[in-house]
């Protein structure tokens, strides 16, 4: 017992560690954004990479020890883009990590928050489907900046907005492939991109028209049971005095009979 309470302990200090440094690489990355600090080089460049190999031996270690390896891809994706080294931003997907810390230890149940909007976000992003075509829809665009990358000798960043752009059918035309394999990867990528986006906004918007319906259809709901409700207090109401008339009726015949 104290050795399992020792080992809990240990678990917490170490997600604790791992919420902290999210934090911290959200922070540096904000503020590098913010050109408050150069985060390409230096200290703050050194101290982000070393907080990214802690979360890949993190993320790689808890994929080994994972009894379902594709249920550990699907519900930890964002953890995985958060190791995209691609662009700083992606740093941002580690508040994820910190979400589901806060979700095992049951802090939004105990702060009140836990309720309809998180059923309704759980069944927006998976009872939809939507977690798939969105994990699909990234790593379609990841590779491609990936092989872009590679033809066009571009940087990373340039290549993942130079995919974005191009599979939302943009074209901004500010970053354009010279090469014959650059063209190839654009041309698969626009087939790609017009299917994928369109899926998902197809199911962003089924969902919200379902939703709506499902809201029009409780109200509904429930006022037929509020009228139905007062059909019966009505109808007890009626079935009271109908005995009274009733009871009133048979006291004045027995009173008629005793004067007869």
């Amino acid at each position: 017992m104290k050795a399992k309470k020792q080992n809990n302990s240990l678990i917490l200090i170490y997600h604790l560690f791992i919420c902290g440094l999210a934090l911290i690489s959200m922070s540096i990355v904000f503020l590098g954004l913010l050109h408050l600090i150069n985060i390409k080089s230096g200290i703050w460049n050194w101290s982000l990479t070393a907080i990214w190999l802690v979360f890949l031996i993190d993320y790689l270690t808890r994929l080994l020890v994972a009894k379902s390896k594709k249920d550990f891809l699907i519900q930890n994706l964002f953890d995985l883009l958060a190791l995209v080294p691609s662009h700083p931003i992606f740093v941002f997907f580690r508040a994820a990590r910190i979400v589901a810390v806060l979700r095992e230890y049951h802090v939004f149940w105990k702060l009140g928050w836990s309720g309809t909007w998180s059923r309704k976000i759980h069944n927006f992003f998976y009872d939809t489907g939507f977690i798939y075509l969105f994990s699909f829809s990234l790593v379609i665009l990841i590779f491609a900046s990936l092989l872009f990358s590679f033809f066009e000798h571009h940087s990373l960043a340039q290549s993942l907005w130079w995919s974005v752009v191009t599979s939302t059918t943009v074209g901004y035309g500010d970053v354009t492939p010279k090469s014959a394999g650059g063209k190839i990867v654009a041309a698969v990528l626009m087939f790609g991109g017009i299917g994928f986006i369109g899926l998902l906004t197809s199911t962003i918007t089924d969902y919200f028209t379902q939703t709506a319906q499902d809201d029009t259809e409780d109200e509904q709901t429930k006022a037929l049971k509020e009228l139905t409700q007062q059909v019966n207090q009505l109808t007890r109401k009626v079935n009271a005095l109908q005995r009274e008339l009733h009871q009133s009726k048979k006291t004045t015949k027995t009173q008629s009979s005793n004067k007869s």
